[in-house]
Parts: C-alpha cells; sequence; structure tokens
C-alpha cells in the first residue's frame, strides 16, 4: 500500500501526521477484506464460503466500509511507525494513543483518502550551559551517634522475649499481641477487626498508632478508646473522623536486649573478634552507603541548574503515566491502590506529586540527550566487569548472576546503567563542585532534596 506523509509539529511536543492513501490502493484493500469475508462468513441460504460478494455488499455496504476504513488506517500507521529511519522525534509515545482529527471521515472510492492524527512525542531537548557550573551540595559525616543506632538495632534484633507477670503494665518496648475493633459511626457496627496482632510499644509501626493507648494496660483487659484517624489515613471512609476502637491485650511480653559487648558482635558474624571489630564494619558500611547518596545529591543539585538553562516542554501524557506509576508505588507501600490514594490526597500533595514527576522526567531527558550527543556506548568487558561487581556485592555466585542478566530485557536495563553511571561520571568531573551545608546523616539519608 502506498502512503503519503507529512508531519507538522506542534506546539507542545506532540505532532500532526498527514496521511494520503491512493485511491486504487483503498480499493484493492477493501476488496482483499471482502474475499476473506466471503471465505469465512456463512448466511442463511448459503452454505460457509459461498457468500456472493454483491450479497455482502448489498446487506452490509455502511459497515463494510466502516470496518474496511478502520482497518486502512490502522495499516498506514503501523507501516510509518515501524519505519526503522524514523526519527524519535516523529514517533508516538507509547502511552500516547494517535488521535484521528476528521472523525467524519468516510470510504470514497472515487477520491484519495486523506486523514490525519495527532500524538505526543519525545520533547525535543537542547541541552544548556552543563559543565563549568558552581555547585554546592550539602553532606553528611558518619559519626558515633549513627554507629551506636547501627547497635541498638543490632541489639533488637538479637534480643529474646519472655512473658511478664500477668499483674506489671504494659510500658514502652514491651512485645504485645492485641486484638482490636473499629466501629463505624454509629459506634455499633465492626468496620475494621483484627485479631493476634503483635507489635512492639513505642515503635510507631501500627498505622492506627494505638501504642500509647496500649501501654498501662494489663494481660486480659480490654478498653475502648475515641480514635481521630489523621486526614490522610489510607481508609477514605475513616480519613478525618473520630471513631470508637475497642482493644484487648491478649500477651505481654518483655524484650531483653543482650549486652553490648565482644560476645555480641561474635553473635552476629563468626569474622568478628571484637566489638570494636563489628563497630568498624558498621561505619565502613554506612560510608559505603553515605558514598552512593553523596553521589546522588551532587547530581540533583548539578541537574537542578542545567534544567534553568534546558527549558523542555514536556507532554501531558508523558506527565499522566509518571504521575500513574509514583502513585502506584505509594500506593503499594501503604497497601492500598492508587484510586484509594487520589481520594484522601488533597490538592497540594497532588500538585507536589506532579511537579516531582515534571522534574523526574525533565532530568531524565537531559541524561538521555547527553548520552546520545557523547555516544555514550557499553562494551563486553563493560558487561562483565559489572556483573563481577554485582555478584561479589551480594555475596552471590558468579555463574548465577551471569544467567541471569542472559535474560534480554535483564541485560538491557544493566547496559542502559552503566551508560548513565558513565555520563554522570563525565557531568561530575565537568563542574566546579563544592561542600555547602552539613546535615543530619539520617536526614541526608532519606531527603529527597
Amino acid at each position: 500500500m502506498s502512503v503519503t506523509k507529512e508531519i507538522k509539529h506542534l506546539d507542545k511536543s506532540n505532532v500532526s501526521l498527514s496521511i494520503t492513501i491512493p485511491k486504487e490502493d483503498v480499493r484493492a484493500k477493501y476488496e482483499d477484506m471482502l474475499k476473506e469475508y466471503t471465505k469465512t462468513l456463512q448466511l442463511p441460504g448459503f452454505r460457509k464460503g459461498k457468500v456472493p460478494k454483491e450479497v455482502l455488499e448489498r446487506k452490509f455496504a455502511e459497515a463494510l466500509k466502516g470496518d474496511a476504513l478502520g482497518r486502512i488506517i490502522e495499516t498506514a500507521l503501523e507501516g510509518i511507525f515501524k519505519e526503522e529511519n524514523l526519527p524519535r522525534s516523529e514517533k508516538p509515545l507509547p502511552y500516547s494513543t494517535p488521535v484521528l482529527q476528521n472523525e467524519d471521515i468516510k470510504l470514497d472510492f472515487e477520491q484519495d483518502l486523506r486523514f490525519s492524527v495527532i500524538y505526543d512525542v519525545l520533547p525535543e531537548v537542547k541541552i544548556g550551559q552543563w559543565k563549568g557550573l558552581k555547585i554546592e551540595y550539602p553532606y553528611a559525616e558518619v559519626g558515633t551517634e549513627e554507629i551506636d543506632k547501627e547497635l541498638e538495632e543490632i541489639r533488637d534484633r538479637n534480643s529474646f522475649v519472655m512473658d511478664r507477670d500477668d499483674n506489671v503494665a504494659a510500658q514502652k518496648g514491651d512485645v504485645v499481641t492485641v486484638n482490636y475493633k473499629i466501629f463505624n459511626e454509629d459506634g455499633e457496627t465492626v468496620h475494621t477487626e483484627r485479631n493476634d496482632f503483635t507489635l512492639t510499644i513505642g515503635s510507631g509501626t501500627h498505622y492506627i498508632q494505638i501504642d500509647d493507648d496500649i501501654a498501662g494496660m494489663k494481660k486480659g483487659e480490654s478498653k475502648e478508646v475515641d480514635k481521630k484517624f489523621a486526614d490522610d489515613y489510607i481508609d477514605v471512609l475513616l480519613s478525618g473522623k473520630t471513631r470508637k476502637v475497642q482493644i484487648s491485650l491478649t500477651t505481654l511480653k518483655e524484650k531483653k536486649l543482650p549486652d553490648l559487648d565482644d560476645d555480641l558482635a561474635q553473635d552476629v558474624d563468626e569474622k568478628f573478634n571484637t566489638l570494636d571489630d563489628l563497630k568498624n564494619n558498621i561505619r565502613e558500611r554506612l560510608n559505603k552507603n553515605l558514598d552512593v547518596r553523596l553521589r546522588e545529591r551532587k547530581l540533583t543539585e548539578l541537574l537542578s541548574k542545567i534544567m534553568e538553562n534546558t527549558p523542555v516542554i514536556l507532554p501531558e501524557s508523558m506527565i499522566k503515566a509518571e504521575v500513574e506509576g509514583r502513585m502506584r508505588r505509594i500506593a503499594h507501600y501503604y497497601g492500598t491502590n492508587a484510586e484509594n490514594l487520589m481520594q484522601i490526597m488533597d490538592e497540594g500533595k497532588l500538585n507536589e506529586i506532579r511537579e516531582a514527576s515534571q522534574k523526574a522526567l525533565h532530568s531524565r531527558l537531559i541524561i538521555e540527550t547527553l548520552i546520545e550527543e557523547h555516544k555514550i556506548d557499553v562494551s563486553d568487558e563493560d558487561v562483565e566487569k559489572e556483573i563481577e561487581q554485582i555478584a561479589s556485592t551480594n555475596n552471590a555466585g558468579l555463574e548465577d548472576v551471569k544467567k541471569y542478566y542472559e535474560g534480554e530485557q535483564a541485560l538491557a536495563y544493566l547496559k542502559e546503567d552503566i551508560k548513565e553511571r558513565k555520563i554522570v561520571d563525565i557531568m561530575l568531573a565537568a563542574n566546579n563542585l563544592t561542600p555547602g551545608k552539613k546535615e543530619n546523616y539520617l536526614v541526608f539519608m532519606t531527603d529527597n532534596g
């Protein structure tokens, strides 16, 4: 099928594609479809495959033309979009469905078929100044406080629990098992019920935050409290509401922490002889994590500056896909779905997610464009070294890791990751980055700024 096309770039990273198909090709495609129908269709009074073409056209004229039109348009678009030399500035984004502009179009064998579609494409990115910039980045250091925190977590993981006396009240640090019910507004109908739920008082891990209500209770006791649920509570039927909650304490145990000494270090791993060995290992691990995070923060600050010099018009379909992906990840973390999350989020929070999505897309486009401009490539040697590093870091068998990356998709992801790290090395080396404000280690490691 002969196709003539014309591309016109519009104002929001989308294009208009106009297509012309000669009337002879339109007629040929229509006839091919008729032949297909006559071989497969069965009508009363005719054997299967023996329905005359004239009968089909007389009975289903408009439907046949509509079907043929849809097929012709689809075939033409598929052919154009699969062209190997089609530039990316003319390819539709995966999540952008081409929209037909002349919806009243009909099949007319007396004239060429002309139609237009509009769809989103990757934005044009013209990199502004990206090197020779002066950038200050926040930083942090591993100190005694961070090491002590890790040691306490190790003690907690190596602790054991024992039953408390029945007449002892629950207190912070105790491990308890509770049954609880959350009632509806009428105070009678149970909205949520959970039995044999275990938590450590004061850990703050229970999402309805009943730690303070359990403290002071004794084993076997029950109580009712009025609980005010947060406005952004995950259950939309409870968010912002005050409801009666019934709590029953069924078991009460005391957590016993091991002494912080050489014996604990040896219990953690036989490679440690002393507590100092364990502390040094913690310091080394935290510093490795810090180096990774420090690189991320440097890149974030640098990209923020480059984005100022590199404006990009993001198509709405691209932003929407990124926002939806973020919403799904957040929802998964909280054990809900994106639809529920959308209902409880206020406009301010939704705008934050949209702005973060736009910033992430802007940054990604800059990285990808620089990779293309610098013709960054990945050799077999690069891949081999990376696989060896992955195996070593994760204490995994080299052959097992190699086997995993034999998969086409896994290997493609690995190569893209290597490319990105190569261009980031170039970017960081090409700019003047100096440490600025010192932050708390925990804040530094968790802050997305």
